[in-house]
């Protein structure tokens, strides 16, 4: 998720490299918690905080993977 929403974002913004990490690592943590509080609220599927943690964990890493190819 990492390397995909940091790629997407460095060419929707034509190659701006600091706020497309930026908004990259928002939307990480965005999407990664509302998976969690999804399953909090509807009660489908198990809520873990660890998961989101986890989660946000491994799109940092993906978005660090990405960071020497765009620089």
């Amino acid at each position: 998720m990492g390397i995909f929403l940091q790629v997407v974002c460095y060419y929707l913004l034509s190659g701006s490299f600091f706020p497309a990490t930026v908004i990259a690592a928002i939307l990480v943590v965005a999407i990664s918690y509302g998976f969690e509080l999804f399953s909090l609220v509807t009660k489908i599927g198990r809520y873990d905080f660890y998961d989101a943690v986890a989660s946000v964990i491994g799109g940092a890493l993906g978005i660090a993977i990405t960071l020497p190819f765009l620089l």
